[in-house]
């Protein structure tokens, strides 16, 4: 069994280290106030046990509270408060460096929370390393002087979360979505280059992916782009390619009929865009970022976002080579075809092209395809989307949703200073998420013991509390000049603002939203009803649940201005914190607090044997009540060979609900080639990746790509995250 240590290494777990701590708390009392050997090693051989049964590697702290438990339990008050008294010194040494250890630990790489904080980022490397340090200061900085006591205190006993506390100390936002069409069509400056307006598809793309590499190391949220801004530039690209291939006709001194010329013009003009798709797939792959990841960025594909017929067709050939391209996979280190994780697809199913015989059916089949394959695109229904939305946008990174557009129609007018600009039409790109803050629910279900009159009175405190942590973000923001991100505020990815000009404007009125958060619906529903909350007599109590929180945001929206929205969160570390802290304050409470992840948001909880369609269904009623972002999502075998079942579901989602995917696995071992799934086994009290072959438990020698939040991981995950995973029964 091992456990983690303070400084996030992780280390065997060793019983003589608690018979030692007691012992040295037991010699220093008075002879008839010690406890006797046995009962020493008995409260030893009790901590061990309860240990084992977390079915996860307990902490250092935990560890020490367990012991305090039974010393007080066995009626030896004097011994109990000895070995307090030196948990306490030993606290007060600690608090007066709080960073220098775990930093330390990062550099040599033993930091086990660290490993696996994000899934989509390798511990190992230089700049991983250097972003990992820098927010450990920031942690350190924001935790001592930046936040109120009470918020602090709150996040660190996991009732609520501060998202992002590596990134507060400095004065950036979450997420967003990018005004490509600006930049590409106005200019852009990047690095104090002038970049004008570019005169091919293929310069264009190399220059979208300049732009996503320099906005990810201005943020530290998901990022979309939408393929139709780069549309326009194939009709640019068609008529550079026309001119020349009527300048080598002419050399050759032939007459070509107009037929030939468009077969080779269209034929050289795919070629084109197949190489600019390439740029962007393997760019995003492999730039890094300054936080020491591949940009974490979405790309949309919507066929009606196009704004002439001419451009649609050109939209939907671009859409095609995506999908081609990423159905085909990029190649790892032994050549080998494998998934990568980004950029995240996210696909429109619409009028025409969601049924068999529509004009553009042939790429939901193509869509399909890649799903069953590479686990993506996603999808997002456009019937459902103007019903509840009254637009259709993409979502920012994996999940969080902009709130529809209410400044345009308010006549606020261009207070962005956009180029593309137009009048009286709502305004999605360019706007962004300012941050988040989650409530835990089933701690304040915990906390209330099962008394609903207490629920509400404690769910209405935390409410609060997390209202004072968003505003605490609004504030971080508020000041902040133009010059601390010029590609994001001055040169067009979100605003054209003069240098040395607030952003504050666009933090107000609905330019930005700012995300209430919430996380473990499904267990605090169990808790306060004794049921799941798909049982029709507990549903209509997680609906109040959810009707509360965005009663809430509407309260603080109004009275502030300030776009609340509720989200919900995309827990990936946070899930394995929160339920280690359920743990800790509450103990084992069998259906509640007995794993060692809490489930996301609304969802159906993983081992729930519910349906496809049933779960969509359901979930679609809670996603609407989730305006600030949410995702649905189906676990299901390999579908490869079964795509008409693929498009079921395709056509279920566009009549049924916003935004879902579908989670199928993309595995290959690389000591054996084994590429069917990668297992999850114990050893030791710890959860591993083993391939089922050869028995290979090297991470560094497989590849493991799995839905874990909305977004693909392909890093590991932590403990918490992995008997998720596990855990997961499939529903189709």
């Amino acid at each position: 069994m091992k456990i983690l240590k303070r400084n996030g290494s992780e280390v065997t777990f060793d019983i003589t280290k608690i018979i030692a701590a007691i012992s040295k708390a037991n010699n220093v009392v008075d002879e008839d106030l010690r406890m006797t050997n046995t009962q020493i090693h008995r409260i030893a051989d009790t901590v061990e046990k309860a240990c084992v049964e977390l079915g996860r590697s307990p902490s250092v702290e935990e560890i020490q509270d367990m012991v305090e438990e039974q010393i007080m339990a066995h009626g030896a008050y004097e011994v109990a408060k000895r070995y307090i008294t030196y948990r306490y010194t030993r606290s007060l040494v600690r608090q007066s460096n709080t960073t220098d250890d775990k930093i330390l630990t990062l550099i040599e790489c033993n930091n086990e929370e660290a490993k696996q904080e994000n899934s989509n980022k390798n511990p190992v490397v230089n700049s991983t390393q250097r972003d990992y340090m820098a927010g450990e200061v920031s942690r350190d900085i924001t935790a001592r002087l930046l936040l109120p006591q009470d918020i602090v205190e709150a996040h660190e006993e996991g009732i609520i979360h501060f998202h992002d506390t590596d990134y507060y100390a400095q004065h950036m936002h979450n997420c967003d979505l990018v005004n490509l069409e600006d930049m590409l069509q106005n200019g852009t400056v990047i690095t104090d280059t002038l970049i004008e307006r570019p005169h091919s598809f293929a310069t264009a793309c190399n220059i979208a992916t300049q732009i996503v590499a320099q906005v990810a190391s201005n943020q530290y949220g998901g990022q979309s782009i939408s393929l139709a801004h780069l549309a326009p530039f194939v009709q640019v690209s068609r008529e550079k390619i026309r001119a020349v291939v009527r300048d080598e006709i002419s050399t050759l001194g032939v007459i070509p009929t107009s037929e030939q010329v468009d077969e080779i013009v269209e034929k050289r003009l795919r070629e084109e865009i197949r190489r600019g798709v390439q740029t962007i797939q393997y760019q995003v792959v492999t730039l890094l970022t300054t936080n020491g990841q591949a940009p974490f960025v979405t790309v949309f594909m919507y066929l009606n976002e196009a704004k002439s017929e001419r451009e649609k067709k050109d939209l939907a050939i671009i859409i095609e080579e995506t999908l081609l391209q990423r159905y085909e996979g990029v190649k790892n280190e032994q050549g080998i075809w494998v998934t990568p994780a980004f950029p995240k697809l996210i696909y429109v199913l619409e009028e025409d092209n969601v049924e068999e015989g529509t004009p553009y059916y042939y790429l939901t089949e193509l869509a399909a395809k890649c799903t069953a394959r590479r686990m993506v695109p996603d999808y997002i229904s456009e019937k459902k989307m103007l019903e509840l939305k009254g637009d259709v946008y993409t979502c920012m990174g994996c999940r969080s949703f902009l709130t529809p557009d209410r400044f345009t129609d308010a006549g606020v007018g261009n207070i962005a200073n956009a180029g593309n600009y137009e009048p009286g039409k709502h305004k999605y790109y360019g706007r962004f998420n300012q941050g988040v803050v989650t409530i835990n629910l089933p701690d304040v279900a915990l906390s209330s013991g099962g008394n609903l009159e207490k629920f509400w009175k404690i769910f209405d405190e935390r409410l609060e509390l997390c209202h004072r942590a968003l505003r605490c973000r609004h504030e971080r923001l508020k000041g902040t000049l133009s010059d601390a991100a010029p590609i994001l505020w001055q040169y067009g990815a979100l605003a054209r603002l003069q240098k040395g000009e607030p952003i504050d404007k666009l933090l107000y009125g609905g330019y930005s939203t700012i995300s209430l958060g919430y996380a473990g619906l499904y267990e605090c529903v169990k808790y306060m009803t004794g049921k799941s909350h798909t049982d029709p007599s507990a549903t209509p109590f997680a609906l109040d649940v959810m009707q509360r929180m965005n009663d809430k945001c509407r309260e603080w929206k109004q009275a502030e201005n300030i776009d609340y929205s509720l989200y919900g969160t995309p827990l990936e570390s946070t899930t394995y914190k929160f339920a280690k802290c359920l743990q800790k304050r509450f103990g084992i409470i069998e259906g509640i607090t007995d794993k060692g992840y809490i489930t996301n948001s609304y969802h159906v909880h993983v081992t729930e044997e519910i349906d496809a369609f049933t779960k969509l269904k359901f979930e679609a009623q809670f996603q609407h009540l989730s305006p600030g972002g949410a995702i649905s999502y189906v676990e299901v075998p390999d579908m490869q060979n079964n795509l008409e079942a693929v498009l079921q579901v395709m056509r279920f989602i566009y009549d049924n609900i916003i935004y879902a995917e579908l989670n199928t696995k993309s595995d290959y071992c690389q000591v054996c080639g084994w590429d069917g799934e990668i297992e999850i086994v114990e050893d030791d009290g710890k959860l591993i990746w083993r391939c089922p072959r050869c028995g290979n438990t090297d991470q560094d020698k497989m590849n493991v790509a799995r839905r874990t939040c909305g977004y693909i991981g392909t890093q590991f995950w932590n403990q918490g995250r992995t008997q998720e995973i596990k855990d997961r029964v499939l529903h189709l």
